[in-house]
């Protein structure tokens, strides 16, 4: 009976073989517009950085649009808070779900390099947009756009608002945010220039990219420097909070605001407490990196720089290398928005 069962086991080894045999002769076979059709009925994963943010939501339809308009799947997450954990976990889901491709707003530059590994391990093409991780850990960034220009653009705006001279200071979202901290250095570095010698940036706080703690960062910053001339917030939240809490002040033109965005809730702050921001158009961030995902997975690009390809409402984009050596696709420069 055991040399029976051994033989049975041993005719269905063979024939599994044989099955698979001729699946694989058949995949070589497929044309490649067959592979094409196998590509539409994937799913394609978009990892915000946390919900309640209009930001992320109208990169979320950007992305859902271009997504769903080539036939596939669109799976956008919003973790409960900012946290690299709640990222983590997401990216788990993600990953549960047999995504081709899973595109992360990272929250934490390192924190989330052995879940995006682990995720290339198993064929799900990784990039990073908005925030960036560790070039190693992704394939791609999608840059909304260059961390020089941000930089230039807040500096210029921080020199101009205070009349050039006074005190002023920094309101972000975490002190691991990898495109704010970009953005901060640049500045930093822009400070240098003899331009600039008479601001004094007096703190850097974090607002943690929830409403309610950058507000009371904002209300800190007001208390402890009294001669406070101007916030920078390089952040929709905190902008956001920081201009509610400024117009309630009692002096609410001593201290001025300015940073990265959103024109629909800034409008009523525009010409009192903030003379003028910048931004890009989110959507168009959620479109590209939708169109870097479909090309990444179709093969159309690697990832590499000096790759090209094309992307409707784009015209030919490029994959470039930054100053330390990753490489990103640069969607556009910051917008003015004033009164």
């Amino acid at each position: 009976m055991v040399r029976r069962m051994n033989r049975e086991g041993k005719r269905r080894k063979i024939r599994k073989g044989i099955l698979a045999g001729l699946l694989s002769g058949l995949c070589l076979l497929l044309p490649a517009s067959s592979q094409e059709i196998k590509g539409a009925a994937s799913s394609y994963a978009l990892i915000m950085k946390a919900k309640g943010n209009p930001y992320n939501e109208m990169t979320s339809e950007g992305f859902r649009k271009v997504i769903e308009a080539s036939g596939n799947t669109c799976i956008i997450e919003y973790p409960e808070n900012s946290s690299a954990e709640e990222q983590i976990a997401a990216v788990k889901r993600a990953m549960s779900q047999n995504v081709a491709s899973v595109a992360v707003a990272a929250n934490d530059e390192m924190a989330l390099g052995s879940i995006l590994k682990e995720a290339m391990e198993e064929g799900i093409h990784v990039l990073t947009l908005d925030s960036d991780t560790s070039f190693e850990d992704r394939e791609v960034f999608v840059n909304q756009a260059s961390v020089q220009d941000v930089g230039w653009a807040l500096m210029e705006a921080v020199l101009d608002i205070s009349g050039g001279a006074g005190q002023w200071a920094i309101l972000s979202t975490t002190s691991q945010a990898t495109n704010q901290n970009a953005w901060i250095d640049e500045m930093k570095k822009i400070m240098q220039e003899p331009a600039y010698d008479k601001l004094r940036l007096v703190n850097i706080v974090y607002g943690m990219d929830e409403y309610e703690e950058s507000a009371r960062k904002t209300k800190e910053l007001m208390e402890k420097y009294p001669r406070l001339k101007v916030i920078c917030a390089p952040t929709v939240v905190g902008m956001s909070a920081a201009a509610q809490v400024l117009s309630e002040a009692e002096e609410p033109d001593r201290i001025l605001l300015t940073g990265l965005g959103m024109p629909n809730e800034l409008e009523p702050y525009v010409g009192e407490v903030c003379p003028y921001f910048y931004l890009w158009n989110p959507k168009a961030l959620g479109e590209m990196t939708a169109h870097v995902s479909l090309d990444l997975v179709n093969g159309r690009i690697t990832g590499k720089a000096g790759e090209t390809s094309a992307a409707e409402g784009f015209g030919t984009y490029a994959v470039t290398q930054g100053a330390k050596g990753e490489t990103q696709v640069v969607v556009g420069s910051p917008i003015r928005f004033d009164s």
